[in-house]
């Protein structure tokens, strides 16, 4: 298996389609159910890349977002959002929080593959 990517999600079939489509394509995934486990999970597995749901129960994608980039460990982690959110100003938002790419639900694999690609540099 290839790079590390920390995938937190809370719906179990996104989870598992992220997670199976990462696999196919020779990265290593790692779930996360809940994202109150993120950021220890980041600190343990030291990921390549982390892809992040936004909304989640307990705790905002957008509130992990921003802990993770005021982690000096952690910061330099790239982070791919992945949402629901698709209004106006959502994408902007999101990335302010410091994601640095955005992929809308529901997902076209394609889509969702390229844009993990560009992060990773491959």
């Amino acid at each position: 298996m290839g790079q590390k990517i920390l995938v937190v999600e809370d719906n179990e079939l996104n989870l598992k389609l992220f997670c199976d489509l990462l696999r196919a394509h020779d990265y290593s995934a790692e779930p996360v159910r809940d994202g109150r486990d993120a950021i220890a999970r980041a600190r343990d597995l030291r990921p390549d890349l982390i892809v992040m749901d936004i909304q989640m129960p307990h705790i905002s994608g957008l509130s992990i977002i921003e802990e993770l980039k005021a982690d000096a460990e952690l910061k330099a982690i790239p982070i791919m959002a992945v949402t629901a959110y698709a209004a106006k100003g959502d994408e902007e938002r999101i990335r302010d929080a410091g994601a640095e790419g955005y992929v809308s639900k529901p997902i076209s694999v394609v889509k969702f593959v390229k844009a993990v690609e560009a992060l990773l540099g491959r």
